[in-house]
């Protein structure tokens, strides 16, 4: 396997690209190595297989997806209320529903990982290592609310983001960021 850092990562970002137009089927080293512009038979020489493809698309997205130190330290920053909280959750669905391919991958991730033993593995570690980051994030912040609120928002507001993305006329931005509000609202306040 090759070692170019800078070269991995452009294949697994293309990958992640593949996976949301084209789903788990369309992911294919021949369709990355097009979408990367590199040329046929690259991704063969840093992938083991098809399926060390998929389980590093799915810990790119959530690299990806985490937030920077700054809007972490500007979550910190000033009153730790039920506004704030409202605030920073709106922003999260905003952040996480920008990277629109990077959720759709991962979409199309965790229904692949329903047939791939391997992938549900790395699937269930990211995503658990995620909620548990987010909890503890949650407790040192200071914000209203317990483990019980953190964990039924990253459900609901995970199931709000697939709309938004999907069907985005279901809710229009107003709307969705008023059901943030409520629903921080009514598990903290």
């Amino acid at each position: 396997m090759r070692r170019n850092a800078e070269r991995r990562a452009a294949l697994v970002d293309a990958a992640v690209e593949v996976l949301a137009e084209q789903g788990a089927r369309g992911l294919t080293f021949r369709a990355v190595d097009a979408a990367a512009k590199v040329p046929p038979g690259t991704a063969s020489n840093y992938f083991a297989n098809r399926d060390d493809l998929l389980t590093q698309a799915g810990a790119r997205v959530y690299e990806r997806l985490r937030p920077d130190e700054e809007t972490v330290a500007r979550h910190l920053a000033g009153p730790q209320d039920v506004a704030k909280f409202a605030a920073v959750m709106r922003e999260t669905v905003r952040r996480v529903a920008g990277f629109r391919t990077g959720y759709l991958a991962l979409l199309e991730l965790r229904l692949e990982a329903t047939r791939r033993p391997e992938l549900r593995a790395v699937l269930t570690g990211s995503v658990r290592a995620d909620v548990d980051a987010n909890v503890a994030h949650h407790r040192a912040s200071g914000l209203p609310g317990d483990e019980t609120s953190v964990r039924l928002l990253h459900m609901a507001l995970n199931w709000l983001i697939v709309e938004r993305l999907t069907l985005p006329e279901v809710y229009s931005e107003e709307e969705a960021d008023e059901l943030v509000a409520r629903a921080v609202a009514r598990l903290v306040g």
